[in-house]
């Protein structure tokens, strides 16, 4: 699957796309209960801009399934479920405030500009928490997550992990990142 500029995929590309979330969907049942893939499959094809994200989720190493469906506005809920962190999102700072504030060896880019130009948001604590809740996530790497502001106008960034059976949410500097360390993310579609 290709990067694409206008931000839409062709026709080949969605089909691709569509059989790989349907093969994920059906080998992990657990995560979605109760939810068909034909109400989903119908959800995406009338949403081409929604099947780039996914695209986009999936081309970086995201894995995204479907976690769940909000009934008052009739959305799907993807996840990234990769068992580590997407590896073509890691090391990253928080935002673009922490990269811009590095004067040496700076990152790439920042979890927060690239979740939003991929269309998603990153996961918070809580969605963490109920990920981590459909199996074990970041086992050997850790993802950043959306950051409360009492805690990032101080400089600081909050990010998850699963170590000792529990799962962990610790603070770093906004500006730091590891090669071990990238961000999950969530579409609604």
């Amino acid at each position: 699957m290709t990067k694409s500029n206008k931000k839409e995929l062709s026709k080949e590309q969605q089909g691709e796309l569509l059989k790989t979330l349907k093969t994920r969907f059906e080998k992990n049942m657990n995560r979605h209960k109760g939810i068909e893939w034909t109400k989903v499959e119908a959800k995406l094809k009338a949403n081409p801009q929604k099947l780039w994200s996914l695209n986009e989720m999936e081309r970086t190493g995201g894995e995204p399934d479907v976690v769940g469906h909000d009934k008052k506005t009739d959305e799907y809920i993807f996840y990234d479920c990769s068992a580590e962190s997407p590896n073509g999102r890691r090391s990253v700072c928080y935002d673009r405030e922490a990269l811009e504030s590095r004067k040496e060896n700076k990152p790439k880019n920042s979890a927060m500009d690239m979740a939003a130009d991929m269309g998603i948001e990153i996961l918070t604590e809580e969605q963490y928490r109920e990920l981590q809740k459909l199996g074990k996530f970041d086992t050997k790497t850790s993802s950043w997550l959306k950051t409360p502001y009492e805690i990032r106008k101080l400089g600081g960034a909050i990010f998850g992990d699963w170590r000792y059976g529990n799962v962990f949410v610790y603070h770093n500097g906004a500006d730091s990142y590891y090669a071990a360390r990238g961000f999950r993310g969530l579409l609604r579609v």
